[in-house]
């Protein structure tokens, strides 16, 4: 089998365990694809052929002795450069983090081998993770295998990018503010935020978070399909008890009436007319799968939501980042820092209360919405994937990229899943729409998309366009 990086997870993961294919064998295949691919699109930063396949022998002696391997049996998979992994620096996209070397792995990385999975690489992101758009001054810039004149995204930017062009079945990513939701989007591939507590998060190599980013800031995957989707999130959210923030909570929930709201402008959004489309014609999908869809034009607020996240991640310790970000000289992290100043700084103690206090409402009106609903349906972003470094251009272009990415933002202060759903192409260019359920519904999340899925052209590996 020649191409088995073609295969979804699911399906290369069930010939490894029947000893149809070896764990050798797809490893063999995925470090062919990324020699062949990766040096066009720079997605996979780190990765290391020989530990590669001591990983694939683990696998293949482990399903000789008739252990249950788990359910990743084999399937190479990448790791985001913003968690450790032992042995591999953390570099989170920095010069200052270059010689980071983690000494353990974090509790998604252990988790991932315990299911059976094999690290193919590291893949690449925006300094300090600020961006939609993946470049940095320690491992230069990630593009888009579909359109090099477009954003691969950010800040998961190589993690979406090497999934769409078949450097590993499945992807691991972050999401503070749409991090793994875009990348999915401008990517052409799907992309699951998690609820905050879901998956386990910890890094020893770093110091302790803020409590922006500890009740925000998740792991999820990206992958080619929902079903990959599904295993991946099974695996990633195993117990560890290094996150005080975890969550025992199952994997599928009570059943509810399949019903979704659908939101084609929310909050003011104003999406381009390919958005909208794409957002009416996933309800069309949904209802011929036997939902019920019902378009609403008032949801609880996100445009609120949105800036409250924004000063908990940007302007807590404000002073502190920017130092850090003058340090490094990145100038998209400068950016960032520096358009956002008059949103977010000063933020004191008292408006760290305030915005934590009404959090606490923001939450409750989110989670009664999401009890009539089993699912809202809404944009990833108000546009089409910007052109590449759109955001450092000019100030309107700045205003122009945080306006159009409302919805990503806004979702996270709530701690709520969101997961985007890749549905088509215009002309080159991906599109797809977000699906959001109530906290640790991840399960409606994918029966939705699945639904979704099934209605359109499935997504598939892309050789990467080089002009």
């Amino acid at each position: 089998m020649e191409d088995l990086w073609r295969l979804s997870a699911e399906q290369l993961a069930g010939l490894i365990r029947t000893k149809k294919v070896s764990a050798k064998e797809a490893a063999l295949a995925a470090l062919k694809r990324l020699d062949a691919v990766n040096p066009a699109i720079n997605a996979v930063v780190d990765h290391r052929p020989d530990d590669v396949l001591s990983q694939a022998a683990e696998v293949d002696a482990a399903i000789a002795r008739g252990d249950n391997v788990g359910p990743l049996a084999g399937v190479p998979v990448t790791i985001k450069a913003n968690i450790d992994q032992a042995g591999y620096a953390n570099t989170n996209g920095l010069k200052i983090q270059a010689n980071l070397i983690a000494r353990d792995n974090s509790p998604v990385v252990d988790n991932l081998r315990k299911a059976g999975a094999v690290m193919l690489g590291r893949t690449n992101c925006p300094a300090f993770c600020y961006r939609w758009f993946t470049t940095n001054l320690v491992h230069g810039n990630t593009k888009n295998p579909r359109d090099p004149s477009i954003t691969p995204g950010g800040s998961s930017g190589g993690a979406g990018a090497a999934v769409a062009a078949g450097i590993g079945h499945i992807a691991h990513g972050t999401d503070i503010a749409g991090s793994i939701r875009y990348p999915a989007y401008v990517n052409g591939v799907h992309g699951l935020r998690t609820t905050t507590g879901r998956i386990a998060a910890f890094n020893a190599a770093l110091p302790e978070r803020t409590i922006g980013p500890q009740i925000s800031a998740v792991s999820g995957p990206l992958a080619r399909t929902i079903a990959d989707l599904r295993i991946s999130l099974a695996a990633m959210s195993a117990y560890d008890p290094r996150d005080p923030w975890w969550v025992p909570a199952p994997l599928e929930g009570p059943s509810m009436k399949k019903r979704a709201a659908l939101c084609v402008n929310p909050d003011g959004l104003d999406p381009v007319a390919e958005v909208r489309a794409a957002v009416v014609d996933a309800g069309k999908r949904l209802e011929r799968a036997g939902w019920t869809v019902e378009e609403v034009t008032s949801l609880p607020p996100l445009k609120e939501a949105a800036g409250h996240q924004t000063r908990l991640w940007l302007g807590d310790n404000y002073e502190a980042q920017l130092a850090a970000a003058e340090r490094e000289g990145d100038p998209g992290a400068l950016a960032c820092l520096r358009g956002n100043r008059s949103k977010v700084f000063p933020f004191d103690a008292d408006a760290l209360s305030k915005t934590l206090t009404r959090r606490a409402t923001l939450v409750r009106e989110w989670s009664l919405f999401l009890e009539k609903y089993a699912v809202l349906v809404m944009p990833v972003s108000g546009e089409l994937p910007f052109p590449d470094q759109l955001d450092t251009r000019d100030a309107a272009s700045f205003t122009r990229v945080w306006h159009a990415q409302l919805t990503q933002i806004a979702i996270p202060f709530m701690g709520l899943p969101g997961l985007t759903v890749s549905t088509g192409l215009v002309g080159r260019v991906p599109v797809g729409v977000q699906v959001v359920a109530g906290r640790y519904r991840e399960d409606l999340c994918l029966l939705a998309g699945e639904a979704i899925e099934a209605g359109g052209t499935p997504s598939s590996v892309v050789d990467p366009v080089t002009g």
